[in-house]
């Protein structure tokens, strides 16, 4: 049924907006979120995909044949877009949502055993991230479901069985053709910090430079964003900040608590808690979560009771 919504004559955009409303159910707020865009883009999107499959009289049919090749990278945004939103809940109490998770890694596992299929390396390659980072599940929130960022978690929590399936089941096998896609790069970042015995073990300069080719794939925003984590780590907090106001006026990112939230931490590394305080404010602000809202919480008193 993705195939079936991810006709080429619809793009591509529209094509993973239409599918995620229609097969995944998803609020406009949640592909918004997605998207890191507005609910009235997403509405635009909506609006003008089930306008051309009108005019254009497009069949809903299973494609067959070499047609789902040419589908497949919409289907993978889409399956990624899932797993997204069950990994970092946009709505709720709970910070994730497993069901999403569990049915985004189900789709994939159907997709990556097709027999029709010529290209299945990006299929392994999604497949490896996802299993890396569900492997960290157990160890993401404590017994009272306060958030634990990835220095505060348990690594003996860490789902061993899951880590090995993404290790030496997919991710070797995403590398057996010489192709390489987003889910390859962000697999093996994924990869970095389930090796890594300890937080301060982190080999930050290998996943920096993860980010550099994930940035020549692609520009967003977003992975800009991410990137400064790693350059924060590798260069200081200073070069950080320099990174982060290349995107600070990007649309995508205005409404993103966690760009103000990233930002607040660069400011507490170089002991500017009065910025960081009124980052963490707006960061609390914009959070969907309790559960986030609550870990801001505790970052804003504790910058509050240094400016004092």
């Amino acid at each position: 049924m993705i195939f079936t919504c991810c006709h080429p004559a619809i793009s591509t955009d529209s094509q993973v907006a239409l599918t995620l409303k229609t097969l995944c159910g998803f609020s406009i707020p949640e592909i918004a979120r997605g998207f890191l865009t507005t609910d009235e883009n997403v509405n635009k999107r909506l609006v003008r995909a089930r306008e051309k499959v009108r005019e254009d009289k497009i069949p809903f049919e299973v494609p067959g044949g070499n047609l789902l090749d040419g589908r497949l990278d919409a289907v993978l945004q889409i399956i990624y877009l899932l797993f997204n939103e069950g990994y970092s809940a946009s709505k709720g109490n709970d910070l994730i949502r497993y069901e999403l998770c569990e049915e985004a890694i189900r789709l994939s596992e159907l997709i990556a055993v097709h027999p029709t299929l010529q290209n299945k390396s990006g299929v392994y390659a999604i497949l490896s991230l996802m299993y890396l980072n569900a492997c960290r599940f157990k160890a993401r929130t404590d017994a009272k479901g306060n958030i634990l960022t990835l220095a505060e978690q348990d690594r003996s929590l860490w789902d061993r069985s899951l880590m090995q399936k993404g290790f030496f089941f997919y991710l070797e096998k995403s590398t057996s053709r010489k192709t390489l896609s987003i889910y390859h790069i962000l697999g093996a970042i994924s990869a970095y910090h389930c090796t890594a015995p300890d937080f301060g073990s982190t080999d930050w300069k290998g996943i920096l430079d993860l980010y550099d080719k994930l940035v020549e794939m692609d520009s967003s925003a977003i992975v800009l964003l991410n990137r400064a984590i790693a350059v924060s780590k590798v260069q200081g907090a200073a070069e950080a900040l320099d990174e982060l106001e290349k995107v600070k006026d990007s649309p995508a990112l205005m409404n993103y608590h966690l760009f103000y939230s990233t930002q607040a931490g660069f400011y507490i590394q170089t002991n500017d808690f009065k910025k960081a305080s009124l980052l963490l404010e707006k960061a609390i602000d914009l959070s969907p979560l309790m559960a986030e809202k609550e870990l801001l919480k505790r970052k804003l008193d504790w910058c509050l009771e240094k400016i004092v």
